[in-house]
């Protein structure tokens, strides 16, 4: 589906973004607040699930089972907002209350990959 391309490729181009902006503008105030690797997990599950976004959009013109793939897509979507938003709003701000929001977006990736698994198996 185009538009799962479209948000595989915008999430894809932000994780580059937001990786270097933290590897480079952002290092110093990282590394001296001690939340460097808290940035570079939501940087690592963001970039996974951007290509998983892409692997959605190729994998529905090939299966079937759009409907739990369109699923799929969107609950990764949706975990990179919530699991790696919530990481780099936390890494930034030093707002603990922000990681409890954190594995909203942990459940989204897992229904993400669960949809993914039925959407092989119905085929």
């Amino acid at each position: 589906m185009k538009l799962f391309l479209i948000l595989g490729g915008v999430m894809s181009f932000l994780f580059v973004a937001i990786g270097a902006f933290g590897a480079h503008a952002l290092a110093a105030k990282l590394e001296e607040t001690g939340r460097t690797a808290t940035f570079e997990t939501g940087v690592q599950y963001h970039m996974i699930h951007a290509l998983a976004i892409v692997a959605v959009a190729i994998l529905t013109q090939h299966l079937s089972s759009n409907g739990l793939l369109h699923g799929a897509g969107w609950s990764f979507f949706i975990g990179i907002i919530i699991f790696s938003g919530s990481l780099y709003a936390l890494s930034l701000t030093g707002i603990r209350v922000l990681g409890a929001i954190t594995p909203i977006g942990g459940v989204a990736f897992l229904v993400g990959w669960v949809l993914l698994i039925i959407a092989a198996f119905v085929e």
